[in-house]
Protein backbone atom coordinates (compact mmCIF):
# COMPACT_ATOMS: atom_id res chain seq x y z
CA UNK A 1 0.00 0.00 0.00
CA UNK A 2 1.60 3.31 -1.08
CA UNK A 3 1.97 6.19 1.34
CA UNK A 4 -0.59 8.97 0.87
CA UNK A 5 0.23 12.63 0.33
CA UNK A 6 -1.31 13.28 3.77
CA UNK A 7 1.15 10.91 5.44
CA UNK A 8 4.06 12.51 3.58
CA UNK A 9 2.91 15.98 4.60
CA UNK A 10 2.63 14.88 8.23
CA UNK A 11 6.18 13.53 8.07
CA UNK A 12 7.28 16.86 6.61
CA UNK A 13 5.84 18.67 9.61
CA UNK A 14 7.80 16.58 12.13
CA UNK A 15 11.02 15.71 10.29
CA UNK A 16 13.00 18.15 12.43
CA UNK A 17 11.89 16.28 15.58
CA UNK A 18 13.16 12.90 14.38
CA UNK A 19 16.92 13.49 14.45
CA UNK A 20 17.22 13.21 10.68
CA UNK A 21 19.17 16.44 10.23
CA UNK A 22 21.65 15.45 12.91
CA UNK A 23 22.42 12.14 11.17
CA UNK A 24 22.31 13.51 7.62
CA UNK A 25 25.89 14.87 7.30
CA UNK A 26 27.39 11.41 7.84
CA UNK A 27 25.21 10.04 5.06
CA UNK A 28 25.65 13.01 2.71
CA UNK A 29 29.43 12.53 2.91
CA UNK A 30 29.12 9.29 0.92
CA UNK A 31 27.26 11.10 -1.86
CA UNK A 32 29.68 14.01 -1.89
CA UNK A 33 32.78 11.82 -1.97
CA UNK A 34 31.50 9.90 -4.98
CA UNK A 35 30.21 12.95 -6.88
CA UNK A 36 33.62 14.55 -6.42
CA UNK A 37 35.10 11.76 -8.55
CA UNK A 38 32.95 12.28 -11.67
CA UNK A 39 32.23 15.03 -14.19
CA UNK A 40 28.57 16.00 -14.56
CA UNK A 41 26.42 19.06 -15.19
CA UNK A 42 22.88 18.18 -14.10
CA UNK A 43 21.47 16.56 -10.95
CA UNK A 44 17.92 15.58 -10.08
CA UNK A 45 17.03 14.70 -6.49
CA UNK A 46 13.92 12.52 -6.20
CA UNK A 47 12.14 12.91 -2.87
CA UNK A 48 14.03 16.13 -2.23
CA UNK A 49 12.35 16.81 1.11
CA UNK A 50 13.15 20.24 2.48
CA UNK A 51 16.09 20.70 0.10
CA UNK A 52 18.93 20.25 2.59
CA UNK A 53 20.75 17.67 0.48
CA UNK A 54 20.41 19.66 -2.73
CA UNK A 55 21.65 22.91 -1.23
CA UNK A 56 24.68 21.20 0.31
CA UNK A 57 25.63 19.44 -2.95
CA UNK A 58 25.14 22.65 -4.94
CA UNK A 59 27.31 24.67 -2.58
CA UNK A 60 30.05 22.03 -2.41
CA UNK A 61 30.18 21.12 -6.11
CA UNK A 62 28.84 24.20 -7.95
CA UNK A 63 26.61 22.05 -10.18
CA UNK A 64 25.31 23.77 -13.35
CA UNK A 65 21.72 22.62 -12.87
CA UNK A 66 20.02 21.04 -9.86
CA UNK A 67 16.36 20.20 -9.46
CA UNK A 68 14.30 18.57 -6.72
CA UNK A 69 10.99 16.77 -6.95
CA UNK A 70 8.78 15.49 -4.13
CA UNK A 71 5.21 14.26 -3.75
CA UNK A 72 4.71 16.42 -0.65
CA UNK A 73 3.68 20.02 -1.44
CA UNK A 74 4.89 21.01 2.05
CA UNK A 75 8.39 19.70 1.29
CA UNK A 76 8.50 21.29 -2.16
CA UNK A 77 7.57 24.69 -0.75
CA UNK A 78 10.45 24.42 1.74
CA UNK A 79 12.89 23.61 -1.06
CA UNK A 80 11.66 26.52 -3.18
CA UNK A 81 12.09 28.84 -0.18
CA UNK A 82 15.79 27.93 -0.24
CA UNK A 83 16.05 29.32 -3.76
CA UNK A 84 16.14 25.94 -5.49
CA UNK A 85 14.20 24.65 -8.48
CA UNK A 86 11.66 22.18 -7.11
CA UNK A 87 8.39 20.71 -8.31
CA UNK A 88 5.62 18.59 -6.81
CA UNK A 89 5.54 15.88 -9.47
CA UNK A 90 6.07 12.14 -9.88
CA UNK A 91 9.36 11.18 -11.57
CA UNK A 92 7.49 9.38 -14.35
CA UNK A 93 5.64 12.58 -15.27
CA UNK A 94 8.76 14.78 -15.33
CA UNK A 95 10.35 16.07 -18.53
CA UNK A 96 14.07 16.08 -19.25
CA UNK A 97 17.15 13.93 -18.66
CA UNK A 98 19.95 14.22 -16.11
CA UNK A 99 23.55 13.12 -15.64
CA UNK A 100 22.92 12.23 -11.98
CA UNK A 101 19.73 11.18 -10.22
CA UNK A 102 19.68 10.78 -6.43
CA UNK A 103 17.20 9.30 -3.95
CA UNK A 104 18.46 10.17 -0.47
CA UNK A 105 17.71 8.98 3.07
CA UNK A 106 15.94 5.67 2.36
CA UNK A 107 13.54 7.19 -0.18
CA UNK A 108 13.43 3.86 -2.04
CA UNK A 109 12.26 2.08 1.10
CA UNK A 110 8.95 3.93 0.81
CA UNK A 111 8.24 2.02 -2.41
CA UNK A 112 6.67 -1.43 -2.55
CA UNK A 113 8.59 -3.98 -4.66
CA UNK A 114 6.12 -3.42 -7.49
CA UNK A 115 6.44 0.36 -7.23
CA UNK A 116 10.24 0.07 -7.08
CA UNK A 117 10.28 -1.82 -10.39
CA UNK A 118 8.11 0.87 -12.01
CA UNK A 119 10.25 3.60 -10.45
CA UNK A 120 13.41 2.25 -12.09
CA UNK A 121 11.74 2.27 -15.49
CA UNK A 122 11.32 6.01 -15.03
CA UNK A 123 14.88 6.38 -13.71
CA UNK A 124 16.18 4.83 -16.93
CA UNK A 125 14.01 7.17 -19.01
CA UNK A 126 15.37 10.26 -17.24
CA UNK A 127 19.03 9.25 -16.92
CA UNK A 128 21.49 10.19 -19.65
CA UNK A 129 23.61 7.44 -21.17
CA UNK A 130 26.62 7.00 -18.90
CA UNK A 131 24.70 8.69 -16.07
CA UNK A 132 24.57 7.45 -12.48
CA UNK A 133 21.86 6.83 -9.93
CA UNK A 134 22.82 7.27 -6.26
CA UNK A 135 20.70 6.09 -3.35
CA UNK A 136 20.76 4.57 0.12
CA UNK A 137 18.55 1.83 1.54
CA UNK A 138 17.93 0.58 5.05
CA UNK A 139 19.61 -2.67 6.01
CA UNK A 140 17.69 -5.48 7.68
CA UNK A 141 19.55 -4.61 10.89
CA UNK A 142 18.39 -1.02 10.51
CA UNK A 143 14.77 -2.06 10.28
CA UNK A 144 14.81 -4.72 13.00
CA UNK A 145 17.07 -3.06 15.58
CA UNK A 146 17.17 0.69 14.99
CA UNK A 147 13.70 1.73 13.85
CA UNK A 148 11.37 -0.59 15.79
CA UNK A 149 9.72 0.58 19.02
CA UNK A 150 8.06 3.67 20.47
CA UNK A 151 9.35 7.22 20.22
CA UNK A 152 8.01 10.31 21.96
CA UNK A 153 9.27 13.85 21.42
CA UNK A 154 7.90 17.37 21.79
CA UNK A 155 8.70 21.04 21.60
CA UNK A 156 6.72 24.11 22.65
CA UNK A 157 4.22 23.75 19.80
CA UNK A 158 4.10 20.02 19.00
CA UNK A 159 3.84 16.64 20.70
CA UNK A 160 4.68 13.57 18.59
CA UNK A 161 4.45 9.85 19.23
CA UNK A 162 5.71 7.21 16.79
CA UNK A 163 4.98 3.50 17.25
CA UNK A 164 6.82 1.25 14.81
CA UNK A 165 7.03 -2.45 14.01
CA UNK A 166 8.74 -4.56 11.34
CA UNK A 167 7.41 -7.87 10.07
CA UNK A 168 7.88 -9.89 6.89
CA UNK A 169 9.62 -7.17 4.90
CA UNK A 170 7.27 -4.35 5.87
CA UNK A 171 7.96 -1.58 8.38
CA UNK A 172 4.87 0.23 9.70
CA UNK A 173 4.98 3.46 11.70
CA UNK A 174 1.96 5.04 13.34
CA UNK A 175 2.51 8.81 13.64
CA UNK A 176 0.33 10.80 16.05
CA UNK A 177 0.90 14.55 16.15
CA UNK A 178 -0.67 17.15 18.44
CA UNK A 179 -0.16 20.74 17.21
CA UNK A 180 -0.89 23.67 19.48
CA UNK A 181 -3.57 26.04 18.21
CA UNK A 182 -4.25 28.82 20.72
CA UNK A 183 -5.32 27.03 23.93
CA UNK A 184 -6.13 23.74 22.20
CA UNK A 185 -4.28 21.02 20.36
CA UNK A 186 -5.09 19.73 16.86
CA UNK A 187 -4.57 15.98 16.41
CA UNK A 188 -3.26 14.39 13.19
CA UNK A 189 -2.67 10.66 12.72
CA UNK A 190 -1.15 8.84 9.76
CA UNK A 191 0.45 5.49 8.95
CA UNK A 192 3.77 5.46 7.08
CA UNK A 193 5.09 2.25 5.51
CA UNK A 194 8.53 1.23 4.35
CA UNK A 195 9.72 -1.95 2.64
CA UNK A 196 12.97 -3.89 2.85
CA UNK A 197 14.99 -4.08 -0.40
CA UNK A 198 18.40 -5.63 -1.00
CA UNK A 199 21.16 -4.33 -3.28
CA UNK A 200 20.46 -7.32 -5.54
CA UNK A 201 16.84 -6.14 -5.80
CA UNK A 202 18.01 -2.71 -6.97
CA UNK A 203 20.27 -4.23 -9.62
CA UNK A 204 17.54 -6.61 -10.80
CA UNK A 205 14.82 -3.98 -11.07
CA UNK A 206 17.01 -1.20 -12.47
CA UNK A 207 18.98 -3.27 -15.01
CA UNK A 208 21.83 -0.85 -14.28
CA UNK A 209 25.48 -1.65 -13.53
CA UNK A 210 26.44 -1.74 -9.86
CA UNK A 211 29.41 0.57 -9.20
CA UNK A 212 29.34 1.04 -5.41
CA UNK A 213 27.78 -0.76 -2.46
CA UNK A 214 29.09 0.66 0.82
CA UNK A 215 27.83 -0.01 4.33
CA UNK A 216 26.87 3.10 6.35
CA UNK A 217 26.64 3.27 10.14
CA UNK A 218 24.80 6.48 10.99
CA UNK A 219 24.27 5.88 14.68
CA UNK A 220 27.53 4.13 15.71
CA UNK A 221 25.78 0.84 16.46
CA UNK A 222 27.01 -2.75 16.25
CA UNK A 223 26.12 -3.10 12.57
CA UNK A 224 25.42 -0.82 9.61
CA UNK A 225 21.90 0.53 9.32
CA UNK A 226 22.15 1.71 5.71
CA UNK A 227 23.78 0.80 2.42
CA UNK A 228 24.97 3.47 -0.02
CA UNK A 229 24.53 2.35 -3.64
CA UNK A 230 25.66 3.75 -7.01
CA UNK A 231 24.26 2.35 -10.27
CA UNK A 232 25.36 3.33 -13.78
CA UNK A 233 23.47 3.43 -17.06
CA UNK A 234 25.56 2.03 -19.91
Amino acid sequence: MPNSSNSLDLYAKVEDLLGVKEAAPRLYAHYLLFLNTIDFDTLLDVGCGSGDFLIQMQQALDISQVKGIDLSPVMVSKTVEMGLDAECVDLCELNGKYDVITAVFDMLNYLTPQALESFFICVNEHLNDGGVFLCDINTLYGFENVAVGSFIVDDEERFLTVDSDYEEGEYISEFTLFEKENACYKKSQETIRQYYHTVDDLVKYSKLELLVSDEVNLYELEESDKTFVVLKKA
